[in-house]
């Protein structure tokens, strides 16, 4: 007969923040951590501690008992407390691919430093998780993920359900889980939570009915004799008599065998027993064969502005700071800022865990969230500055004769991986004057205000010497400074000239200069007829015609294929009674519409380069929701038996709108700016694409992810809302629509027959929900919003592809700067490498810490093989295969300079590239 074992895993999951402020976590964590050290040092029959998968927790507890570093650096290498692989537990749908990355290979560098990384894929809590995470595991050398969600019923409050193997995903705990391009790592749900081993009873009685059903339990979804126990639960302290509580156990059950275990001996031990007829579950665990009321989705709509600020902030890094410090090192030798990028990426990934960017957390949580973001912003953008300012330097705009010695030259960066068109700002110092050079800064201001500006008379030149349509605004003198590197500071005050135009066709991952001068003289010509023309409450350019109607609703023809969508941009409001976690609408209400409102629209903006219309409604909602409703929370009502509705009292909602369609833009460009005075409501905007389509595709981690519109048949939630990052789209095959997002995380696909996409603008709650009863005013996100969000026709895969990279390129601000009349090393337009291969997108372009080597990955959006090749404009010694955690792998064989090679279908492909020292 095989011997059952139970392997009990002592741990904490530790939520950094969440029902209670930071620091008063902090505190917790502090006096845990202490007490599993002295458990440690003082019962060697405590075995092992897994310290919850993120090394953060190190930090924060070092950050009070520094004098314990060496005591809890002993106890880590000699492997009894584990650590890593992660830096924080964070929420994957609502972090980007890059930002899963870093947190990864952060969490690896910092395990590293002590000797020993835990190579297990943790996910104890996330809510939901991404299907491309076996290929990210397995490329970091992992093969076992376990979680908590995902694949089984477990309900809101993570009580396990009756068993019903019918309904689930896998019948057993232990299963395979795939990524679309094939990775594959074996997956362990915490079927019975990961509390199911806690608090064990040290008492014979209690210990017998503890076990009794704790065996029972685990034996239901195991596949093998060997059990898992999980002796830990949220910020739960150590159990110190757990070793007492084994040798009960022991006496009670001599056919088991109970051992205080670590993830790596119950994983040696599964290894020999796993069953043949372990099931395969593929991509994403979006707890999609459940009731659909616990997948607690709704957090992407929690809080909105947190996701709006986290997508700021990674741009920042992922798209700013770190190309153009590549750029800069491979233009200048300008070292590359390997410790500030840290520091920014670990000051933003403070933000990233589960119960913080989800936007479930106190207040209190969520008001120092602000902060950090804001740190992790001055840290990137000092990082851009500097970076723009290196490159700019070796820019030789000496070279273009035709913008003689009085131009101004400006450069416009493009750091995504597309080539770019699109509107562009840019502020420049027309004149400038030093404080030194006297008499006084008030005198200053007033000489240059008063120096003659004649900005009808100026021109804008590309470097071929043709005048582009460009609007000059004069912005008056302003005070700035210098922060020379070996001088003291050197304030001044500068004319301001504001320049915005078109930036034509910059070359991906490059930058095109242009000239401002007073007096152009002879110019090569015009650039072009503008192609936008002004229609009666309209706008049309060579590929979109928009007309308005008189509801502030908008229709665009696709004039490619001629396809029309009617009607988009219609607002819809309804109650909400759930909570940060779960949007729940009061039974009976029907939501509310802009549809028929009648709108006030005006022209906003007529230049060559764009027209924008503002349209603006005057609507009014219910207040909140009525009296009872805060009864029903004080009571702890669960949220599904609510009674509650609406109130009858009204307060207005005014949404001023602004639509622009550019002079060689493919979509539409929308922001929407309202001052919410309404509580317990949901805003939404509609996009009706009136497409027969079964599924749709929406932005995920490292792949356009292919969902089901139509949700699984155990799905009873009448609402079926999911993530997105950059965009959703719908299509019939031979047309479709895409909606692009500034930080806007989560859509629905309504299910009416109009396969309508709506983009959840706002969700104002009350509370946190879960376990108690935790007031969150703040979440009612009372007062200024602004969001902003696109859509764009398609037509056919290929052209849905250049659709995402539009998406993907609307989130990237353009970069600019002021360069100087100068001899350079390089032209003044440049790319520093080309690749090929239309179905790959770029996620990253950045130096390795550890051989500075260059960083590129892509990652294939077709679930089929693409070709592809790479060319580099700068002195490359060799090319390495790589992985997510930056490592040299096989080199790379390059024909006549050019890496000729093919990534499989949704795979994510990494080089790095060995240069020459500039």
């Amino acid at each position: 007969m095989t011997r059952t074992t139970a392997h009990l895993i002592s741990h904490t999951h530790w939520d950094r923040e969440w029902y209670m402020p930071y620091e008063r976590h902090h505190v917790l964590l502090a006096k845990l951590m202490n007490e599993l050290l002295e458990t440690l040092e003082k019962d060697e029959r405590y075995r092992y501690f897994h310290l919850d998968g993120q090394t953060i927790i190190i930090e924060d507890y070092l950050q009070v008992h520094p004098e314990q570093r060496e005591l809890l650096e002993r106890f880590i290498r000699d492997g009894r407390i584990v650590i890593g692989p992660w830096y924080v537990l964070q929420d994957e749908f609502l972090t980007s691919s890059e930002a899963n990355v870093r947190n990864l290979l952060i969490g690896h560098q910092d395990a590293a430093k002590y000797g020993v990384i835990s190579k297990l894929g943790y996910f104890p809590d996330s809510f939901g998780n991404m299907g491309q995470a076996p290929q990210l595991l397995r490329q970091a050398d992992i093969e076992t993920a376990v979680f908590g969600r995902g694949v089984k019923p477990t309900g809101f409050d993570n009580m396990v359900g009756e068993l019903n193997s019918s309904s689930y995903e896998s019948p057993y705990s232990e299963m395979y889980w795939e990524s679309p391009d094939g990775s594959s790592v074996l997956g362990l749900l915490f079927a019975n939570w990961y509390s199911n081993g806690n608090e064990v009873p040290v008492d014979a009685e209690e210990a017998k009915v503890f076990w009794d059903k704790k065996l029972t339990d685990a034996g239901n979804y195991a596949s093998t004799p060997e059990l898992l126990f999980m002796n830990g639960c949220d910020h739960q302290p150590v159990q110190r008599d757990l070793a007492d509580a084994l040798e009960t156990a022991r006496k009670l059950y001599p056919d088991t065998d109970f051992i205080h275990s670590s993830f790596g001996e119950y994983l040696g031990a599964l290894a020999s027993s796993l069953p043949d007829d372990l099931v395969t579950v593929t991509g994403e665990l979006r707890s999609q064969h459940t009731d659909g009321w616990g997948t607690l989705v709704n957090t992407a709509s929690a809080r909105v502005y947190l996701k709006q600020l986290n997508q700021r902030g990674q741009t920042l890094l992922e798209k700013g700071a770190e190309p153009l410090a590549a750029l800069a090192y491979l233009a200048s030798g300008q070292a590359y800022p390997h410790a500030l990028l840290t520091y920014a990426w670990k000051t933003l990934m403070q933000n990233h865990p589960h119960d913080s960017i989800c936007g479930c957390s106190v207040d209190e949580v969520h008001r120092e969230m602000i902060t950090r973001f804001e740190k992790s912003r001055h840290v990137g953008e000092a990082i851009v500055e500097d970076s723009l300012k290196a490159i700019s330097r070796q820019i030789g705009t000496k070279d273009v004769a035709a913008w003689g010695e009085s131009g101004i030259p400006v450069t416009v960066f493009n750091t995504t991986g597309w080539e770019r068109t699109g509107t562009v700002s840019v502020e420049v110092a027309v004149a400038k004057k030093y404080f030194k050079e006297g008499p006084n800064p008030a005198a200053i201001a007033e000489a240059l205000d008063q120096q003659p500006l004649e900005l009808e008379r100026g021109r804008l030149l590309d470097r071929d010497g043709r005048v582009l349509a460009c609007k000059a605004e004069d912005l008056g003198t302003r005070f700035g400074y210098e922060l020379p590197d070996d001088q003291f500071r050197k304030p001044y005050m500068a004319r301001m000239v504001r320049l915005t135009f078109e930036a034509g066709q910059v070359p991906p991952l490059g930058y095109s200069t242009y000239a401002w001068v007073e007096s152009p003289g002879e110019s090569a010509g015009a650039a072009g007829s503008a192609p936008l023309k002004l229609l009666e409450q309209g706008m049309e350019n060579n590929f979109l015609a928009v007309q308005i109607r008189e509801d502030g609703a908008y229709d665009v023809t696709d004039k490619r294929t001629g396809r029309v969508f009617t009607g988009l941009g219609v607002y819809e409001n309804c109650g909400d009674i759930g909570n940060e976690y779960v949007f729940r609408q009061p039974e009976g209400d029907v939501a509310l519409t802009t549809r028929g409102l009648d709108a006030r629209i005006s022209l906003a903006e007529h230049e060559p380069y764009r027209i924008t219309y503002e349209i603006v409604h005057e609507w009014s909602i219910p207040a909140s929701a009525d009296a009872s409703f805060e009864d029903e929370k004080r009571r702890m009502v669960p949220f599904r038996q609510r009674k509650a509705g609406r109130s009858a009292e009204q307060v207005p909602l005014r949404i001023v709108t602004r639509i622009s369609l550019e002079a060689n833009g493919t979509g539409v460009q929308v922001s929407a700016a309202f001052n919410n005075q309404a509580k317990d409501h949901r805003l939404r905007v509609l996009f009706p694409t009136g497409l027969a389509a079964s599924t749709l595709r929406a932005d995920s981690i490292f792949e356009a992810a292919e969902r089901d519109i139509e949700p699984a048949p155990d799905w009873i939630n009448p609402s079926n809302a999911q993530h997105q990052q950059a965009y959703v789209s719908v299509s019939d095959g031979s047309a479709g629509l895409l909606v692009a997002n500034k930080g806007l995380n989560e859509y629905e696909v309504l299910r009416d027959g109009s396969n309508t996409i709506a983009v959840t603008l706002l969700r104002s709650v009350s509370e946190l929900g879960d376990w108690g009863v935790f007031p969150t005013p703040e979440a009612q996100c009372l007062g200024g919003q602004t969001v902003e969000f696109a859509v764009r026709p398609f037509a056919g895969d290929a052209d849905w592809t250049e659709a995402c990279a539009w998406a993907y390129q609307y989130q990237v601000p353009w970069f600019t700067v002021q360069t100087g009349w100068q001899q350079g090393r390089l032209p003044v337009q440049y790319q520093p490498l080309e690749w090929e291969g239309p179905t790959m997108a770029l996620s990253a372009f950045k130096l390795s810490e550890e051989h500075e080597d260059i960083i590129l990955r892509w990652y294939n959006l077709a679930h089929q093989e693409q070709d592809f090749a790479l060319v580099p404009h700068f002195p490359v010694e060799a090319v390495h295969a790589s992985d997510i955690l930056e490592r040299r792998k096989q080199t790379a064989i390059l024909d006549e300079g050019i890496l000729r090679s093919t990534a499989g279908k949704a795979q994510i492909v990494t080089y790095a590239l060995q240069t020459v020292q500039p």
